[in-house]
């Protein structure tokens, strides 16, 4: 069968939604699918692995209507059209990020190559894709997240300098690796020192004692005659290298961050290329996102958050920084959503959440994020194998066992047991609640902490938020399953949680809601975690609103998802703006100030002084600007339909590039007085909902392309009919 193409073109061919490298063929055998600089392959574990694709055409409103895939073993097959494995003939289908394999069983440790065509919703065939391939694990299950092997990245000093008899080298930024120099003695047994470290001193020396657990190291290397390249052997740091911690694998060893190096002791010229830092992370694509605006700070902090989600991707899975580099929930959570809005890449995301789910912490509200991360995945992949194949260990993260009559759980009460220790994949005895980290007085800080006085009772308002938010995301996947009468047992549950919040947490003379039943006091985070879960009646939105710009920001770089999350969908841009470009000593502008390139663990050294300066989850900008700010957030799973919804405040303009798996999501908005004008690309087989904010200007007038068209507005917003595929020109006018 002979077809021409016609305008819908397909790409980036994805297995388990990884990407293997360019296949090249060399002496008639393909070489390909490593990572780059380690030597290890990318392996498919699953028997039934699922397909991907992207499409792309020049056509307005372009939907895929079918697909055709073939595989085979052997690549000349496919050029003579036979795939000898599996031919799934022409499926009626808009699926294209998680078409599941349906051919002959998979061979283990076998190379196996396919492509894929599709026609597109006026019945018009594309050509058949480029040949990509996989390659099989030695084992196959029902079920396994694949991944890509770490990768590590050479990298040259920014600057090199001397300054008497020390040689100093900054890189430009901090980053998880190791040091490579070449360097020349005339004798053998001349011995130089190396010393690494994140921070200097004022003079531009290494900072030997920077505290906390900002690292600096110092190593002596005896030399032969002659020149060599030494790969410095870095010690393991006892702390980061427990039981719990998550090792550096062995094809890549130990690594350790930093930004500044020195040497000293050695004897003739050095020069930037003599030294060479291999960068440990997980696969990044640098130009899978861009964000800038009309705000120098605010292009700052996008650029210190993004790269902040590359740098810290070191372990393979999300860690929770340097000190300890374990996973912990509320870390992997907020790293999730981040990594989502820099990257097109989600294995690293699901597999940290598959893991967390069998090695639970402590916190109770951490153990609740499990299904949030859950529902993330699902939505921003399309992808509902991880949620199947874990479903009773989700349905027990909702922490039902605790739950009292009153419609509220507690840790309080008594119910904790082994059976539920069990059941969550806990090790310890109990759970206890958190709220915030640190708590008042925790490791010397200074203040109240970071809990905004936060007054712990036997019904936390904090943990029953996030019951609340966890019982409806579990609800939509227990649906997604057709586990009905599941979704309607948690969609009741979640509808008792909501009443006893207005009827036992809301202070109707303050209008705002208590910490808990047995207190009088309101904090930023009860009020914050209940207006960004949908707890908060609308009537009553203004006034938690006020209240949460009344208490500033009293809470954690952790809390600050919710923080932001929550003003967001106040409708508060502008506070939002300030929050992000903030100057202050809880900022993430005081991170750079700082010195820090990777976000902290806390907004500043007084706040928390054994913390490290590369923790991923003080990188919250990283979503918030692409989700909030800009709007731009999936409406159904696998990016089917999205919401753009930008708030950008004062900011006279702004444009951002979103990743997602049907392609690139493009968005610049510019403002001025009394016109507000977008540029948005919307790629194929996705259709988009347009919002925008229109407050000042009177009588608007909407044009889509130079046209006229109509459109309903709903508090301070316009909203346009469902758009498809293409580039469009809107201009908002009175």
């Amino acid at each position: 069968m002979t077809l021409q193409a016609q305008d819908v073109q397909v790409h980036h061919l994805k297995v388990d939604h990884l990407q293997y490298p360019a296949l090249q063929m060399v002496n008639g055998y393909p070489v390909g699918g490593y990572a780059i600089g380690t030597g290890q392959r990318v392996l498919i574990a699953n028997t039934q692995p699922a397909f991907g694709w992207e499409l792309s055409g020049a056509r307005m409103g372009i939907m895929q209507s079918a697909y055709r895939i073939m595989v085979s073993q052997n690549r000349d097959s496919l050029t003579k059209g036979v795939g000898g494995i599996w031919d799934s003939g022409k499926m009626e289908s808009e699926e294209s990020t998680t078409v599941l394999y349906q051919g002959i069983p998979l061979e283990t440790n076998s190379n196996y190559f396919w492509q894929v065509m599709v026609w597109d919703d006026q019945g018009r065939p594309s050509s058949w894709s480029a040949i990509s391939n996989f390659w099989t694990a030695d084992s196959l299950s029902d079920y396994n997240t694949s991944a890509y092997p770490l990768q590590k990245t050479d990298e040259m000093p920014k600057s090199l300098t001397k300054v008497d008899d020390v040689v100093r080298i900054d890189f430009g930024k901090a980053s998880f690796g190791q040091l490579r120099l070449t360097l020349a003695a005339s004798k053998d047994g001349d011995t130089i020192t190396v010393r690494l470290g994140e921070a200097v001193n004022p003079d531009g020396s290494i900072n030997r004692d920077p505290g906390g657990t900002i690292r600096y190291a110092k190593y002596q290397v005896p030399l032969m005659r002659g020149r060599h390249t030494y790969r410095l052997q870095l010690s393991p740091n006892q702390r980061n290298t427990g039981p719990q911690a998550i090792k550096m694998p062995d094809y890549i060893g130990e690594v350790m961050p930093f930004r500044y190096g020195e040497v000293t002791g050695h004897v003739g010229e050095l020069k930037k290329d003599d030294f060479v830092r291999s960068t440990v992370h997980y696969p990044f694509d640098d130009f899978a996102s861009d964000f800038e605006s009309s705000d120098s700070i605010l292009n700052a902090v996008w650029e210190l958050c993004k790269y902040s989600i590359k740098a810290t991707s070191f372990a393979g899975i999300y860690v929770d920084g340097d000190r300890e580099r374990i996973p912990y929930e509320a870390d992997a959570y907020i790293n999730q959503l981040c990594h989502y809005g820099v990257d097109k890449e989600y294995s690293m995301a699901r597999r940290s959440h598959e893991y967390l789910l069998h090695h639970a912490t402590w916190p109770t509200e951490w153990i609740l994020q499990s299904v949030l991360m859950a529902y993330h995945d699902y939505l921003y992949t399309g992808d509902i194998r991880s949620a199947r194949h874990y479903y009773e260990d989700l349905k027990a993260k909702l922490l039902l066992p605790l739950r009292e009559n009153n419609g509220l759980i507690s840790t309080k009460t008594e119910k904790q047991n082994k059976q539920l220790m069990q059941a969550i994949h806990f090790q310890g005895d109990a759970l206890r609640d958190i709220v915030d980290w640190p708590h008042t007085g925790g490791f010397g800080m200074v203040g109240n902490g970071e809990t905004d006085g936060f007054v712990f009772t036997t019904y936390n308002a904090v943990v029953n938020a996030f019951h609340y938010k966890a019982l409806r995301d579990m609800e939509k996947l227990a649906v997604a399953l057709g586990n009905h009468d599941d979704a309607a047992h948690f969609s009741i549950k979640a509808d008792e949680t909501y009443k006893a919040f207005q009827s036992l947490l809301w202070d109707k003379r303050k209008r705002v809601f208590r910490d808990g039943i047995d207190t009088d006091h309101a904090s930023l985070h009860t009020n914050m975690m209940a207006l960004a879960f949908g707890l908060v009646p609308e009537k009553e939105t203004r006034h938690v609103m006020d209240f949460i710009r009344s208490r500033g920001v009293a809470c954690s770089v952790y809390g600050s998802q919710f923080l932001l999350d929550a003003t967001y969908t106040a409708g508060d841009a502008n506070y939002g703006l300030s929050l992000l470009t903030s100057q202050g000593d809880r900022s993430w502008y005081n991170m750079i100030r700082a010195g820090s390139t990777i976000t902290m663990e806390a907004w500043d050294n007084k706040y928390k002084p054994n913390q490290d300066w590369n923790h991923a989850w003080g990188a919250v900008p990283a979503n918030a600007i692409p989700r909030k700010l800009m709007g731009v957030e999936p409406l159904e799973p696998g990016w089917r339909t999205f919401r753009v919804r930008p708030q950008i405040g004062s900011l006279e303009w702004a444009t951002i590039k979103v990743p997602t798996l049907k392609g690139s999501v493009d968005l610049s908005c510019r403002q001025g007085q009394g016109t507000y004008s977008m540029h948005l690309t919307i790629p194929p087989n996705t259709q988009a909902y347009i919002e925008i904010p229109v407050q000042a200007i009177p009588n608007p007038q909407v044009t889509v392309n130079g046209r006229k068209v109509d459109f309903e507005l709903d508090h301070g917003f316009i909203r346009l009919s469902a758009m498809g595929s293409g580039t469009y020109d809107i201009e908002v006018m009175k």
